[in-house]
């Protein structure tokens, strides 16, 4: 398993698809749903950019369908992107409820839970996985409620999967650094 992680909008993604080029079979896992037109334009510029033979699975859920013990090892799988992928688990989770009011206790232990099986899916996968997650810690403490505990559930993920990985890197202004 290979982590990247790095800020918004830093190069993570072309990262990523870079280290694929191997390949004989690519998977690529979408993990983002759209509820706007913002959104709509940003999956649509990831789309535009993979390469066409790619097979891309747009769900954040049953991962355990893609992420098998049954794939050849000459193929990949990537996963664009657990930071995604734990807010919808967040938002799944805290239901229709104020977020104000959410025990971010059990969403965290819920979160992790889904982390950890991720995880075990990947050790048990002989083909490459690569999973892309957001470097949320850099900046500034955020001023409201939801936005803290989803930055410090995402860093104590993001934290697992990089004790977790074989490989971790690092990327910054299109630069990719190998720290694991």
């Amino acid at each position: 398993m290979i982590l990247i992680t790095g800020g918004a909008r830093s190069g993570k993604s072309q990262h990523a698809e870079s280290l694929l080029h191997d390949a004989r079979e690519v998977i690529y896992i979408a993990t983002s749903q759209i509820y706007d037109d913002e959104m709509a334009q940003r999956v649509e510029h990831h789309r535009e950019r993979r390469p066409a033979h790619w097979h891309t699975e747009e769900r954040w859920q049953h991962l355990d369908t893609i992420i098998t013990p049954q794939r050849s090892a000459d193929d990949a799988i990537l996963l664009e992107c657990v930071t995604t992928l734990i807010t919808n688990i967040l938002f799944a989770e805290g239901g229709d409820g104020d977020p104000q009011h959410w025990d971010y206790d059990a969403l965290e232990k819920a979160v992790g839970n889904e982390i950890d099986t991720l995880i075990a899916l990947c050790r048990q996968c002989p083909a490459q996985v690569v999973l892309v997650t957001n470097e949320v810690g850099m900046g500034i403490v955020p001023e409201n409620r939801l936005a803290r505990h989803f930055r410090d559930i995402a860093g104590r993920m993001n934290q697992k999967l990089a004790q977790a990985a074989d490989d971790v890197w690092l990327v910054v202004s299109g630069l990719g650094v190998k720290i694991k």
